[in-house]
């Protein structure tokens, strides 16, 4: 495993890759709503990330079980824990939930981020799903800093959304991140304090837990991406990058611009 630790030049430029990611989010926050096509989505996001100067990392992405993904950003709807491939034929209803996963590549360093939005009035149970994801993310943030390990992240999240009762996936992870967008070292959503890599300050590491209503069991799709519930649940996932500090972590993407647009109603 080889783990590369940043400068703070090196951080800036992520964190400037970051905040892209966070606008793009935000620009499609505007246009979720029922009757939308997630390929409609898709090009509104690479149009965004072209315009500003960088590159959607994702579009023609490698898949060692088959072809390049083909879109740049994952859209990735109820049931769909990861990787939904935009289509013209998916198109988001009343009650839905979407999973949005972006990365933009900027002046030689990554961006990755993800969100969940609720498509119009979502049920009570999904609102408390979404809630309890977010809440994991931050939780194993707030574990995230040097002298830690990895496993305490993971413990955090694993720990708050299994006691209440929801499914943490294994198969999928967070990872680390810079000059590629997938660095060593993995970052698990499950795990034991105290266990795992050191984290050091430099490292920096997208944290994604990805949650489940139902069972934590999923299977990989046809099309060799999207990756689905096996129940048929739902499943939320929601991602920051951060830099590991002496201090708490710093998070380099942002959900302040999505949730500006959603309290607005913007769309």
């Amino acid at each position: 495993m080889k783990i590369f630790l940043k400068t703070e030049d090196e951080i800036e430029l992520m964190r400037r890759a970051n905040q892209l990611v966070g606008e793009t989010l935000a620009e499609l926050a505007k246009n979720i709503k029922p009757g939308v096509t997630t390929l409609q989505l898709d090009r509104i996001a690479e149009e965004f990330i072209c315009d500003h100067g960088a590159i959607p990392t994702f579009k023609n992405f490698p898949n060692p079980f088959g072809g390049p993904f083909p879109a740049s950003i994952c859209t990735s709807v109820n049931d769909v824990v990861v990787h939904g491939i935009p289509s013209a034929k998916t198109v988001l209803r009343d009650g839905d939930i979407i999973s949005v996963d972006c990365g933009t590549l900027l002046d030689g360093y990554n961006g990755d981020s993800c969100y969940t939005f609720a498509v119009g009035e979502v049920s009570a149970d999904v609102q408390q799903l979404l809630k309890t994801t977010k809440e994991s993310l931050y939780k194993g943030i707030e574990q995230a800093v040097a002298g830690h390990h990895l496993g305490d992240i993971g413990s955090a999240v694993q720990d708050h959304c299994e006691a209440q009762g929801y499914g943490v996936v294994r198969e999928v992870t967070g990872h680390g991140i810079g000059r590629e967008m997938h660095e060593d070292p993995p970052v698990p959503n499950y795990g034991r304090r105290g266990n795992g890599v050191l984290l050091e300050a430099g490292m920096c590491i997208a944290i994604e837990p990805m949650i489940t209503l139902g069972n934590r069991r999923i299977y990989l799709s046809p099309d060799r991406w999207t990756i689905r519930t096996v129940d048929g649940k739902p499943a939320a996932h929601y991602e920051h990058t951060i830099a590991i500090r002496h201090g708490a972590a710093e998070i380099l993407s942002s959900f302040d611009g999505i949730e500006e647009v959603l309290s607005q109603g913007i769309h």
